[in-house]
């Protein structure tokens, strides 16, 4: 009898095992979710390609408008990582108390400027250009996408904003959108990222703003969230976004990984 007892011990502690193998196994396997802006969309995508086929955790990245997506994080109050395409928002989210400010790291730099349909159909040389009449100019969303931000303070410092603003016939949702628009000849001009030109060469022009003209640079942080169930995995994602090989794949995509790159 006793060693019938020893037995079925030994079965149940063995499946005991595997049912909490599989789980670990089940944990995983669960997918690294992050809430990006679109200006960090192209080198993202493939940052998240070689960290996981290097570490085989998946990733889930939804992209939008960095206000947009920070919303859509604390709604659902889920997510691992947080990455918005300037600073600006990233700081709205410690405000917030959506991220946890002790993980966040820069990992590129934005530069605004004037970007135009490829062949520049309406000769557009420099910002003043944008108030001529009849010259269509598109813009990020203010409210929700940090390009549009960095737009409307570009504006004002060079005393354009009324002259500008009366030419503005859409406020795309996205950095993406605003890219969009002009590849699409839907406006002759927008503000925004010198990396546009890198996104879609055959169908868009960078004429970069003089140094003295720009408010400021941007930088693309990133930082775990507070809702991450998972933030030593989130870190593991920030060593290899921030290593030399992620650096690598952001300077294939233009981006600038250091200030000291940065060009205007």
């Amino acid at each position: 009898m006793q060693s019938r007892k020893t037995v079925l011990l030994l079965v149940f502690m063995l499946l005991a095992g595997i049912l909490t193998g599989c789980t670990t196994a089940q944990k995983a396997k669960e997918p690294l979710t992050i809430f990006a802006g679109s200006a960090v969309k192209p080198p993202l995508e493939e940052v998240i390609q070689a960290f996981t086929a290097r570490t085989g955790i998946p990733v889930q990245a939804s992209y939008g408008g960095s206000g947009t997506m920070l919303s859509q994080m604390l709604l659902a109050q889920k997510g691992d990582l947080y990455i918005p395409g300037s600073h600006d928002f990233m700081d709205i989210a410690e405000t917030k108390q959506a991220v946890k400010p002790e993980s966040r790291k820069i990992v590129a730099y934005l530069v605004p400027a004037i970007v135009v349909p490829k062949g520049n159909p309406k000769g557009i040389k420099t910002l003043a250009d944008l108030a001529r009449p009849g010259v269509k100019v598109g813009i990020a969303e203010p409210k929700t996408v940090c390009l549009g931000l960095y737009a409307k303070d570009i504006f004002a410092k060079n005393g354009l904003t009324a002259a500008i603003e009366k030419n503005i016939v859409v406020t795309p949702k996205s950095c993406e959108d605003t890219a969009t628009v002009a590849a699409l000849n839907q406006v002759d001009a927008v503000i925004g990222w010198t990396v546009f030109d890198n996104w879609n060469p055959e169908k868009l022009e960078v004429i970069p703003l003089p140094k003295e003209q720009l408010v400021k640079i941007g930088n693309i942080p990133v930082a775990i969230s507070r809702f991450s169930q998972q933030p030593e995995t989130a870190q593991k994602f920030i060593d290899f976004l921030t290593s030399e090989r992620g650096k690598e794949i952001f300077r294939k995509h233009g981006y600038a990984v250091d200030e000291k790159e940065v060009k205007f």
